[in-house]
């Protein structure tokens, strides 16, 4: 933030930055406003706690059975990326302009540099230790979670679980949002946020 020329901020994040974006409230709680929590859960990547769905096991069996594209073709990747988003309930052709945002912006022309950037396996190797969700009830700033009800990654237990554990966050629930935000969403969450 000082590097930015600013005192402090809202941040949000989806996903793993969503993980990230708790760790940095309760690490950093003078320098962030508010906080939105997109699409994610209170643990790090890997086993989850008992209390939290998992994962959709037939989902993923799907999505990691389909054959990987040629990492090195933009072309391929973006078609992947496309092809694979109504496993997740996400729109095909935003998920190809995601991926082919990913692509553009990973430094690394290897194949597995776009690989690991693309199905973002980089968090999966992070020591995440020591857990957070123990903490999560320090968080004072305003937190809105939103999450989809269709997620099949993080399922929307994560979603419900985040929100109970942080005081007074604010859950909005969208119906047909899988595992990323639907840009026809992006008016109803941006006002959710000014509303923090």
């Amino acid at each position: 933030m000082r590097v930015l020329g600013a005192d402090n901020a809202h941040m949000g994040g989806l996903g793993v930055g969503g993980m990230v974006a708790q760790v940095a409230a309760l690490d950093f709680p003078d320098v962030f406003t508010a906080l939105t929590l997109v699409g994610t859960r209170a643990v790090a990547p890997g086993p989850v706690d008992d209390d939290l769905p998992d994962h959709d096991a037939n989902v993923m069996a799907a999505l990691f059975s389909r054959p990987s594209p040629d990492w090195a073709d933009r072309t391929a990747v973006v078609a992947h990326a496309a092809e694979s988003a109504p496993l997740l309930h996400n729109d095909p052709d935003q998920a190809g302009r995601l991926a082919g945002r990913i692509w553009d912006r990973t430094p690394s022309k290897a194949p597995a540099g776009h690989m690991a950037n693309q199905r973002a396996t980089v968090f999966a190797r992070l020591d995440c230790a020591p857990r957070w969700r123990e903490h999560l009830g320090e968080i004072r700033m305003p937190t809105l979670v939103v999450h989809g009800r269709l997620d099949p990654f993080f399922p929307v237990g994560n979603g419900r679980a985040l929100a109970a554990e942080i005081p007074g966050a604010r859950l909005l629930i969208l119906d047909d949002m899988g595992t990323g935000l639907p840009e026809q969403a992006s008016g109803e969450v941006a006002a959710a946020m000014l509303d923090l």
